[in-house]
């Protein structure tokens, strides 16, 4: 295959947080794939509790392993060299190049000492993708125009400055303001950085098209830069979304005749995409709860990671939920934890050194025989295993700080065996078990061994393939954005061409 000429690098920043950057870099991501191209996501900053392991064991933003899997390569540390993951509102874990190296508070983390490192680190991470992939599909964070973090600023113009990158900036019409917002962010750069501005994107518009056509051209007038494509609203494309806000609205109807399906909704929830799956089990209702009825109806309930497990332990304790948890148990339905949430399933959990909260010891759950431990170290990494002995190989990724044993001398009873011979988790029966890997119910035979006792005879061959539906998903997205963007425009605007005539 001809060698494709190299482009200049595209960043999709935006006038504000959730305008849709992180999916529009996905789309481009598959867009350059399907042309021909190798390209590769970055983004130099991140602030997520969703975050994924790399195959080196390091920890990034699951943003960024979402766009590297849209654009078919391995997730790298270079593609989100900071991360921020919240314990509270004021304080964050600060991981720098995949590993934590401490917590700090807003204050101190924006504070100009100490900027120049993270800024050379990061320029170094993209430097190193830039050598091995074309393009680089560069992602900004919340608002272009944070005039008052303009010196601190490591994500946004100044990473489009010394990455020489095309800008396009990504407004979002449907929360309303457009012009002002787009014309607002244009007007409070600086001179220099209004020049890396090439084009602008219109995103989830709902209506006709067509009624839109006069307010492109008052953009364009206004801001002197084109309008390079007005993206239309979708609801049938499922990409993974990098933010937990919405998980309170979502699927709260009943389905009659599905697997109710729940998730307990913790304040520092972390990893809500190892439940993706299910939501788009043809078979499953799910829904995200910290209601005690809702919880009792459900036949099957997970208790997800938590980036503060006794903090939020205490929650559920004061809500009432941990015991209508129990209770449910009790009455027949499953429980299942994931990272965190196995921690909780335990008879007590430890955090001595106050690592994650000010609270040292919680009773837990009480629905395993184990007992955990909040340590320092973090573990980080991807791994294959069988389940309950299954031949079929399965794959996921630990991220957990914490060690878990059996209490009183019990016989662990493992749920997974991994290729390095070592086990995870803690089989009680098949309605009762735990595990520290996420992406476990990413496995096929594992969703259907969870659901097997409430499938009714007719769906038994109608298996969901997971990673066949996101493929799927990748390519239908990239098609809605190809289809309603100017693609001869924006490689121009990559190989540095003059536009005329917008």
């Amino acid at each position: 295959m001809k060698q494709k000429e190299r482009l200049h690098p595209v960043m999709f920043a935006g006038t504000g947080s959730d305008v849709g950057k992180s999916v529009i870099t996905s789309a481009f991501c598959r867009i350059f794939l399907q042309d021909g191209y190798h390209p590769a996501p970055f983004k130099s900053q991140n602030m997520s509790l969703n975050s994924y392991a790399t195959p080196e064991g390091y920890e990034i933003g699951r943003a960024q392993a979402v766009q590297a899997e849209s654009a078919q390569i391995p997730c790298h540390t270079d593609m989100n060299p900071v991360l921020l993951k919240p314990s509270c509102d004021k304080i964050c874990q600060v991981i720098l190049n995949g590993k934590p190296i401490g917590n700090q508070n807003a204050y101190e983390y924006f504070k100009k000492e100490g900027r120049e490192l993270l800024r050379k680190e990061v320029c170094a991470a993209y430097d190193r993708l830039q050598n091995r992939y074309n393009p680089i599909v560069m992602e900004g964070a919340g608002s272009i125009a944070e005039i008052n973090l303009r010196d601190v600023d490591i994500v946004n113009m100044t990473m489009a400055l010394h990455a020489k990158a095309n800008v396009i900036l990504v407004a979002d019409i449907d929360r309303g303001g457009v012009f002002a917002s787009v014309y607002g962010s244009i007007l409070l750069l600086t001179e220099e950085e209004r020049k890396y501005v090439r084009g602008i994107i219109i995103n989830k518009f709902r209506g006709d098209l067509r009624l839109f056509e006069s307010g492109i051209k008052m953009l364009e007038n206004l801001c002197q830069i084109p309008v390079i494509g007005v993206i239309p609203y979708y609801h049938d494309i499922y990409i993974d979304e990098e933010d937990s806000v919405t998980l309170k609205i979502k699927n709260q109807k009943s389905d009659f005749g599905k697997i109710n399906v729940a998730v307990i909704l913790l304040r520092h929830l972390s990893n809500f995409t190892d439940f993706n799956i299910l939501e788009r089990d043809p078979r499953v209702h799910l829904y995200y709860t910290n209601n005690t009825k809702e919880i009792a109806k459900a036949n099957i309930i997970l208790i997800p990671g938590s980036k503060s497990v006794l903090s939020d332990l205490c929650d559920l304790r004061k809500n009432g939920v941990a015991q209508s948890i129990v209770q449910a148990f009790h009455s027949g339905a499953t429980v299942i934890g994931i990272c965190g949430g196995y921690q909780m399933m335990g008879q007590n959990i430890s955090d001595p050194e106050q690592i994650e909260s000010d609270i040292v010891h919680l009773p837990g759950l009480g629905l395993l025989p184990i007992c955990s431990e909040i340590k320092r170290e973090k573990i980080t990494r991807q791994i294959q295993f069988s389940f309950l002995d299954q031949q079929e190989q399965c794959t996921g990724y630990e991220i957990h700080m914490g060690t878990t044993i059996p209490v009183n001398k019990k016989k662990i009873v493992p749920l997974n065996r991994l290729n390095d011979g070592s086990h995870d988790g803690y089989f009680l029966h098949s309605r009762c078990f735990g595990t520290y890997i996420h992406g476990i119910l990413d496995n096929c035979n594992i969703i259907d061994y969870i659901l097997a006792p409430y499938v009714r005879k007719s769906e038994e061959n109608n298996p969901f393939n997971f990673k066949t539906f996101k493929e799927e998903q990748y390519n239908k997205l990239a098609n809605h954005v190809r289809n309603h963007v100017n693609m001869e425009m924006i490689y121009k605007i990559m190989n540095n061409l003059t536009i005329e005539n917008y």
